[in-house]
């Protein structure tokens, strides 16, 4: 019994023991059923890994594109355009602005140059047949002269900085370098945006004032058959405006308020159209503006270098006589019929004891 009793710490001892492990062993059991599984998986990952075409496992983009004409995403951002990630449209417009608009721009601004210089050696300026009579007539009062000036500094400054967002990074980028181009580029879009107000107050107050003077008529017809003057040296006769003028006039009245309306669409994006709207709005003031430039080359050659006198009709607002007769002969014959005759003869004026 002693015996028995010195042995029982030592057989409970090693009974307790035994269930530990027993335990132990029972709660190891799942792992240890795992384990060939990751080591299955582990060696099958040391594996080398077989080389992927993406051309060949993944869908071609324009496969995808065909499918749907843009791909979305699913975003956090409550704006319906944000989840547009690809669309054929952006490229078609981006090829558009970067490629297309360069060499339109180019072939129509450098046409119209040189037509002009053409032009200019062929038949050279356009001299006043009679000469100078030393008399004046009153043409444009300083209202629109003001109007005319404020439209044309106005767009000058446009075109300019307007060039610069197409053609910049072709020419001025490489003289400048980057850091002085994007400066220059910045100044010159805030001054685009600003100048555009100005620009559009011009443009309706030159329409307000001319719009009258510029319906179509007849006589308009026979200054286009007889060439306005540039060919043989019969001179046609026409109202306040003639034909050209008038041609002039409706585009810079259409075309302003297409680039008008356009711009603001830019200047303002997303106020009224989407993504393809704004993209439209851009071809579309970006072509017009091309054109209108080559235009009022046109009419900025035949102010100055292409005929003479012409210049004085906005720079004093006064024409000489022998000019009105020959270039707006039934706008002259109103004016004296109106008592607004030219002034009297430099001689006439002078007193008898000069």
């Amino acid at each position: 019994m002693a015996t028995l009793c010195a042995r029982t710490p030592l057989a409970m001892f090693a009974l307790i023991c035994a269930l530990i492990f027993l335990g132990i062993a029972l709660l190891a059991v799942p792992v240890n059923a795992q384990q060939p599984q990751f080591q299955a998986q582990t060696s099958s990952s040391a594996a080398p890994a077989p080389l992927i075409d993406p051309d060949a496992s993944a869908v071609k983009e324009q496969n995808l594109l065909r499918e749907s004409p843009r791909i979305e995403g699913t975003i956090v951002i409550p704006e319906p355009r944000e989840h547009v990630l690809i669309q054929p449209a952006g490229r078609a417009w981006r090829f558009f602005h970067e490629v297309l608009l360069h060499w339109i721009g180019a072939v129509v601004i450098v046409g119209a140059i040189a037509l002009l210089a053409i032009v200019y050696l062929s038949i050279g300026r356009i001299r006043i047949s009679a000469g100078r009579s030393g008399r004046k007539v009153r043409r444009f009062n300083a209202f629109e002269r003001f109007s005319h000036w404020l439209t044309a500094a106005s767009f000058v400054v446009l075109a300019l900085t307007g060039l610069n967002i197409t053609f910049g990074k072709l020419l001025l980028l490489p003289l400048l370098g980057p850091d002085i181009f994007s400066r220059v580029s910045e100044a010159a879009k805030y001054v685009h945006n600003f100048v555009s107000f100005p620009f559009v107050a011009g443009l309706v107050l030159i329409v307000a004032l001319w719009i009258k003077d510029n319906i179509p008529r007849k006589i308009d017809i026979v200054w286009l058959k007889e060439g306005g003057g540039f060919v043989g040296s019969k001179h046609p006769q026409a109202g306040r405006f003639n034909a050209g003028e008038k041609l002039v006039f409706w585009f810079a009245a259409g075309g302003g308020a297409a680039v008008a309306v356009s711009g603001y669409l830019l200047l303002f994006p997303f106020y009224v159209t989407n993504i393809a709207g704004m993209q439209l709005a851009q071809i579309v003031h970006s072509l017009i503006a091309v054109f209108f430039i080559a235009v009022i080359l046109g009419h900025i050659y035949i102010g100055t270098l292409g005929m003479e006198g012409a210049f004085e009709a906005m720079g004093t607002g006064s024409v000489d006589l022998n000019w009105a007769e020959e270039h707006h002969r039934l706008w002259l014959d109103e004016e004296i019929a109106k008592g607004r005759g030219p002034t009297p003869a430099p001689e006439a004026s002078a007193s008898p004891a000069e």
